[in-house]
């Protein structure tokens, strides 16, 4: 009987290599020996060489500063000489012959209004009293508002934020740049604040006739979402064997913690929603954040509808920029003059100018662990740097905005 083909030339394999084993052991679905004469090594485990604790925290060195200003300087030469080569090839399009009369009328005048955007149509800026509040105007110009066209209208108790205002628009080096967002910060955030004024002097209801989708509405809805996640309520789980060790002062990252969040919580339970309780949103060992009971959310949620605008506008951009309600609350009622500075009243009484909560205080709790950990392994350069000066940037435009002289 003629054997199968596969066995066939298994056999025939094995005869040329001169195999040993016997025909009946081979099978179609083995290898009955190895084609390659090379012979087998183990592989070697390379030892592990990392004992002890983890390495010390990254120190800069002397000239850091120095690298980081000559790189800045060279990009800044590049980016001068990108401008440069596309200011000469659009000329030269202009000046070739081959470019039809209608394609260089279009270019000419896309270009006269690139210069007139490049041109600041004012030269001073100026705050006036104006009918009982303050306006900020651009030579003999009022600042209107971009999407309504109206004057933007300040009261008389925001002197230093009309002025800071005022400042923000000299600043500026062209029209194009007021188009900008990142560059008028403050001017946008006082829009917020009129955009909700205007709403609430209509009545509040919304395009569809339904309060609930109402500007106040969506923003003590989005608002609330913070308080279930908020950063001063989220702390790091105990340490253990393996942490790293704890600050001079003897405190871990959840002492520190714990210890800024019992001062705001403890303040706000106190002079701002008596009898409510707020604790950490985290266990030990969760990653799923639990709800605070719904009197507590009730409490929170009609003392943020009853905020003005101006209040609610900054308590927006203080929640925003630090990931937390309970901090932005802190310092609205430390530094407002409306109807949630009643509590902050009351504290300025007991302590001294000096020890009151501003900038620096917000900051500090909206970035705990942020800090602990650049203390530890070192800052990325150009990256939280910028943001802890942008979270003081923002913290304080908050304080600009809600602050006042009282005056009515």
């Amino acid at each position: 009987m003629k054997p199968p083909t596969r066995i066939a030339s298994r056999l025939a394999t094995c005869q040329r290599l001169q195999c040993t084993h016997p025909a009946s052991t081979i099978r179609p679905a083995t290898r009955c020996c190895e084609i390659h004469t090379t012979p087998a090594k183990p592989a070697t485990v390379s030892p592990i060489h990392g004992t002890g604790p983890p390495p010390g925290r990254p120190v800069p060195t002397a000239d850091s500063a120095r690298v980081w200003r000559e790189r800045r300087g060279k990009q800044a030469e590049l980016l001068e000489k990108a401008r440069e080569i596309r200011q000469k090839s659009q000329q030269h399009s202009l000046q070739s012959p081959q470019s039809s009369s209608s394609s260089s009328a279009s270019v000419r005048s896309a270009e006269n209004r690139e210069a007139l955007a490049r041109k600041r149509f004012w030269k001073d800026v100026h705050v006036r009293e104006i009918d009982g509040a303050w306006e900020v105007h651009l030579d003999s110009r009022p600042l209107r508002r971009l999407d309504t066209k109206q004057v933007v209208r300040l009261p008389l108790s925001k002197p230093l934020l009309a002025s800071a205002i005022a400042l923000e628009w000299d600043l500026l080096a062209s029209a194009q740049h007021a188009t900008r967002q990142h560059l008028i910060p403050l001017t946008s955030l006082v829009c917020r604040a009129l955009d909700i004024a205007d709403e609430d002097a209509a009545g509040g209801p919304s395009a569809d006739g339904t309060a609930g989708g109402s500007v106040r509405e969506g923003m003590a809805r989005m608002l609330m979402r913070y308080l279930d996640t908020d950063s001063l309520l989220c702390w790091a789980p105990p340490p253990r064997e393996h942490d790293l060790p704890p600050d001079a002062g003897g405190e871990s990252l959840r002492d520190v913690q714990k210890r800024a969040a019992e001062e705001v919580v403890g303040f706000l339970t106190s002079r701002v929603w008596p009898g409510i309780e707020i604790g950490p949103v985290l266990d030990e060992e969760s990653i799923v954040p639990r709800s605070h009971p719904e009197i507590t959310r009730q409490v929170i949620r009609g003392w943020i509808m009853g905020l003005n605008a101006w209040e609610l506008a900054g308590l927006e951009r203080g929640v925003l920029a630090g990931k937390g309600l309970l901090g932005a609350a802190r310092l609205l009622v430390e530094w407002s003059e409306g109807f949630a500075g009643f509590a902050g009243a009351n504290a300025r009484e007991e302590t001294s100018r000096s020890q009151r909560f501003g900038v620096e205080e917000a900051a500090r709790l909206a970035s705990i662990e942020v800090d602990w950990q650049t203390r530890n392994w070192g800052e990325v350069e150009d990256t939280h740097d910028v943001e802890k000066e942008d979270l003081r940037r923002q913290l304080g435009s908050v304080i600009l905005l809600v602050s006042g002289t009282g005056r009515k």
